[in-house]
């Protein structure tokens, strides 16, 4: 077959049957692209119409402005929640959170530890020392200060080792 088109663009040689094939396949491939746009455009339109189940644009779109509103309300809250959280953190620096209590025998005539030695800390280890000394005339109490985890004063046996309870320093007689 002879085709003056085929001739103009340099095609004269070229058999019919070959661009009729080749026509097909591209056919074949655009029936499979538009096929496959079909179905995406299904699914699309089912979730879209489960979103919009029940609601008209007006009452979606109020929804969204409330949601919107809620979102701002929780922000504020978590910035109060974050400034009260740093208030009671800096109230907790100077609260006393560190105790070592030992009990002793301070005389030996009387029977039971009735005295004992109370360290109390708070977080840089600042704090004081209460001892109190039981005895058959009476009962003896005294403090002393604490800074950074020492003390200006001599302290006793039970008092240093209150202290160190208190500061995490030693082990419990009874652990061991």
């Amino acid at each position: 077959m002879d085709s003056q088109v085929l001739n103009y663009i340099g095609l004269g040689n070229l058999d019919v049957g070959y661009i009729f094939i080749g026509m097909l396949v591209f056919l074949l491939i655009l029936m499979v692209l538009v096929i496959i746009q079909i179905v995406n455009t299904s699914k699309l339109k089912k979730k879209y119409s489960k979103f919009m189940q029940g609601k008209d644009a007006k009452s979606l779109e109020m929804d969204i402005i409330g949601l919107y509103e809620d979102n701002k309300f929780i922000k504020i809250d978590i910035e109060k929640n974050k400034k009260d959280i740093e208030e009671l953190y800096k109230k907790m620096e100077s609260a006393f959170q560190k105790i070592g209590l030992v009990k002793y025998n301070a005389f030996r005539e009387m029977g039971g530890e009735l005295s004992f030695s109370m360290v109390l800390l708070d977080e840089k280890d600042n704090g004081f020392i209460l001892n109190s000394v039981h005895s058959t005339e009476g009962c003896y109490s005294y403090t002393k200060e604490v800074k950074n985890g020492k003390c200006n004063i001599t302290l006793g046996e039970e008092e240093k080792q209150a202290l160190d309870m208190a500061m995490g320093l030693s082990i419990n007689k009874e652990e061991t």
